[in-house]
């Protein structure tokens, strides 16, 4: 699907949204009903008239361009052949991180020892992956789902356990949060445990979405870990009766 016909799919859903007829738009923009359905079904519209309907609608093009974004279909995982291949290169994970956060191209240049010359290589091969879309003078466009998540138990999350955890774990937290609790659940109560942290993981989501419009300089790497499995500590298994 083309630019032009993702932004107008957008056009007409706000349209619909905000109860706005053909009939209202064609006053606003001056025109006639029958003239304003024809550009429509034929899909071509000058900028001006573009912009003159989002004037309606009272949000800009760039906002338009943003709703038909949220409507492309979206990666929400990778294969497990991609993600070894981003473990195998610790730049290029580091790149995928910064664009996953929305960072521009000037930003991860600006931060950390990547040359430009690397930085658009390694752009390049996330393009490749399908993780993005680079566009010209090296911006990004992230084709990534809201939800998006690395394989359990893959290529990410092994990486994780072996490079990373201890480093994240190997704190006093400070102004963090870390809290351990064990209890002895009911198969139903587990599950019950399980449906909530999903929907903390969901609100997670929300918040780095609320936040993607601040500034990088007030924005700061935050890291959630949460797991729960059945389980006893070895100490306390090697007391249980043995049959």
């Amino acid at each position: 699907m083309s630019q032009s016909v993702q932004l107008i799919a957008a056009l007409k859903r706000l349209l619909r949204q905000r109860g706005l007829t053909y009939a209202q738009v064609a006053q606003h923009l001056g025109l006639s009903e029958a003239s304003v359905k024809r550009q429509f079904s034929q899909q071509r519209f000058t900028l001006d008239t573009l912009d003159a309907i989002c004037q309606l609608l009272e949000i800009d093009i760039g906002e338009l361009a943003r709703e038909a974004e949220r409507d492309q279909p979206r990666l929400a995982r990778l294969t497990a052949a991609q993600e070894a291949e981003l473990v195998a290169s610790p730049q290029l994970l580091l790149l995928a991180v910064c664009v996953i956060n929305h960072w521009s191209f000037e930003q991860i240049v600006a931060t950390y020892q990547i040359s430009r010359a690397d930085c658009v290589k390694g752009l390049l091969k996330l393009d490749k992956l399908g993780l993005i879309r680079l566009l010209p003078e090296n911006l990004v466009r992230l084709k990534v789902a809201r939800d998006f998540d690395w394989l359990p138990d893959g290529p990410i999350h092994r990486y994780f356990r072996r490079e990373l955890q201890g480093d994240f774990l190997d704190s006093a937290f400070g102004d963090g949060v870390l809290r351990f609790r064990h209890a002895m659940l009911s198969k139903s109560a587990a599950a019950r445990l399980r449906l909530r942290i999903e929907r903390l993981l969901h609100e997670f989501a929300e918040l780095h979405e609320d936040c993607l419009d601040d500034s990088p300089e007030v924005r700061e790497g935050v890291g959630l870990l949460i797991a729960t499995r059945g389980w006893e500590p070895a100490a306390f298994e090697a007391l249980r009766q043995r049959k």
